[in-house]
């Protein structure tokens, strides 16, 4: 690797761990840990599957019951049958939950605070550059 390769390399695993902190401070400022508020924004475009939280959280269905429950205590989600398969339970987020994701939203600032830092000219071309990175692979 060359030096400004090796230098890049750091540079993505420190903005990977300041957004990560970022994110758990932001998080707490609305008493959820980062994997509740995780959760909770993947319910933001409709309830799933427990299964599928899993698999969108890349964790076992054991850690999403877990969360799921303890959103659920502070009525933030619901669990309900599948209407199509009621062996199958589906999560939903609730009035108050969407009102704990949107603030939490707001305090998460990290983003807009780092990519304000560039000129439009810079973020398009950042964009474009992650989106090249980012791109899945051709085989």
């Amino acid at each position: 690797m060359t030096e400004v390769a090796n230098t890049l390399n750091q540079q993505v695993w420190d903005f990977v761990y300041a957004y990560d902190a970022a994110y758990d401070r932001a998080a707490r400022t609305v008493g959820l840990s980062a994997a509740q508020a995780c959760l909770l924004d993947q319910l933001a475009e409709g309830s799933c599957a427990m299964g599928e939280l899993a698999a969108a959280l890349l964790c076992d269905a054991s850690n999403v019951t877990q969360l799921v429950s303890r959103l659920e205590t502070s009525g933030f989600v619901a669990r309900v049958p599948d209407p199509a398969d009621r062996r199958i339970k589906r999560v939903s987020i609730t009035p108050a939950g969407q009102g704990v994701r949107d603030t939490l939203r707001r305090a998460f600032d990290f983003p807009s605070d780092r990519l304000g830092r560039l000129t439009a000219h810079e973020q398009r071309r950042l964009s474009e550059l992650l989106a090249k990175a980012l791109a899945p692979d051709t085989a």
